[in-house]
């Protein structure tokens, strides 16, 4: 991985390093209208986002890839058993919160009721057993003590008719809106923690972004990746492009939509080319004065897209554009 990486730095340096020499031969020679640069297409890297075991590459490098389609299978089967918890989370709060909207079950109302009823008759009873036992004590038939327990209990009696009271309201009044905002709440954050653990699943299975060509696999299958490591190259695009230096002396005459000519190593015909880009500022700009002979030296990047009937050419390929 780290080797791979240090080829292909040094092979840009080694090519910046000859398109530099070229040019510099091309401002000797006023009479060579030649921009020099290779066909390219676009690097799409993909990254790991753990580090994870490879378990599966479905894809060989040099096919051809399209969005989607699975390049990289990272193992997943610890986030999964999260995922599948945080599943459970969110049902649970769902059915809680249709339990709280529901409100109170026939059953459970008709319950409260009938507690309530028992109790009103049981305070009647109390209440009637106070009054006979008071009438007894004005006559001295009955003893001070009988009649305070006698109290006592039609005073519990009435406790409990009121708290069965209350129970049964409780059940009839529906649930209080503090409470349904609470639950409702609690189930969006588990909502919340379900899409953000089930997108770091998702993000195990590595697919491609664009259509293209997979250019590379850095890891073999089997080995454990390191998080932001790339796993997977798309060169992507039906036909490539040129990126090709421009001398200085052109760049005047150049604009983005300009007609050239692009002659392609081991092609007899030339393409019909269009500038699709080139840039403000050169690619090289010394740092003493530029009089007349360094100011030749001054490149600018380009690009050139290409017709249709270049889409079979590989990647890499030395061009050069002709200037009009």
């Amino acid at each position: 991985m780290r080797q791979w990486n240090n080829d292909v730095g040094k092979g840009r340096l080694i090519y910046l390093f000859s398109v530099f020499l070229l040019l510099s031969s091309c401002g000797q020679n006023s009479h060579d209208k030649v921009a020099l640069g290779s066909l390219i297409r676009e690097r799409v890297v993909l990254t790991a986002t753990a580090n994870e075991i490879v378990t599966a590459l479905p894809f060989k490098k040099g096919d051809r890839v399209k969005k989607g389609d699975l390049l990289v299978q990272l193992y997943n089967a610890r986030q999964k058993a999260l995922m599948d918890k945080t599943i459970a989370d969110v049902a649970e709060k769902e059915a809680y919160l249709v339990k709280l909207q529901n409100g109170s079950r026939k059953e459970d109302v008709a319950a409260a009721q009938a507690r309530l009823n028992d109790a009103e008759a049981s305070l009647v009873l109390a209440e009637k057993t106070l009054a006979r036992t008071k009438d007894l004590l004005a006559s001295n038939l009955t003893s001070k003590a009988q009649y305070d327990q006698d109290e006592a209990d039609q005073k519990t009696r009435l406790a409990n008719r009121n708290n069965a009271r209350e129970a049964l309201l409780k059940l009839t009044n529906g649930t209080r809106p503090e409470d349904l905002d609470s639950a409702e709440a609690s189930l969006a954050a588990a909502k919340a923690v379900y899409q953000l653990e089930k997108l770091t699943y998702d993000q195990l299975s590595v697919v491609a972004t664009r259509d293209g060509i997979l250019d590379n696999l850095p890891w073999n299958l089997g080995e454990r990746v390191s998080k932001n490591s790339p796993v997977a190259v798309i060169l992507s695009g039906e036909t490539p492009y040129v990126r090709a230096y421009i001398p200085e002396t052109y760049r005047a005459r150049l604009k983005v939509g300009t007609q050239v000519m692009v002659q392609v190593d081991g092609i007899k015909s030339p393409f019909q080319g269009t500038i699709a880009w080139i840039a403000m500022d050169p690619a090289y700009t010394p740092y003493y004065a530029l009089n007349e002979k360094e100011r030749s030296r001054l490149v600018y990047l380009a690009d050139v897209s290409l017709p249709d009937t270049a889409n079979a050419l590989p990647s890499g390929l030395p061009a050069q554009v002709i200037m009009p």
